[in-house]
């Protein structure tokens, strides 16, 4: 099983960046799927997941900046964000799992990307 993030970079404040996030190995519409970001000196963040249904879920502090999708036929899963501040830098992580608890609570989660920094300068 592999989960592949790309689409990080530097972007100015108020910018836009799309997050990608392909799996192998596993079927992203059977599970749920998220993105966690993580900030130097900063605990791990639940930012937005997508159940195996479709449902989405946001923390509050990307709540209509940030959209998650899922492309089923190419096994992808996305992150649109848009209006960047400098506190949305972090590195950000792709995860599955069968389980939406296991995702909520970071904890047991069974697949995770190796990460993709998102740089948002002032």
């Amino acid at each position: 099983v592999q989960l592949v993030e790309s689409g990080g970079g530097l972007v100015q404040a108020g910018g836009s960046l799309r997050l990608s996030c392909a799996a192998s190995g596993i079927i992203f519409s059977t599970k749920t799927t998220a993105w966690y970001r993580q900030a130097p000196g900063k605990q791990r963040e639940l930012v937005a997941d997508i159940t195996s249904a479709g449902s989405t879920n946001y923390v509050d502090s990307v709540k209509g900046r940030f959209t998650i999708s899922r492309d089923n036929a190419r096994n992808t899963v996305y992150l649109q964000m848009n209006s960047l501040k400098p506190e949305d830098t972090a590195v950000y992580y792709c995860a599955a799992d069968r389980y939406r608890s296991s995702i909520v609570r970071g904890t047991n989660v069974h697949y995770w990307g190796q990460g993709t920094q998102v740089t948002v300068s002032s």
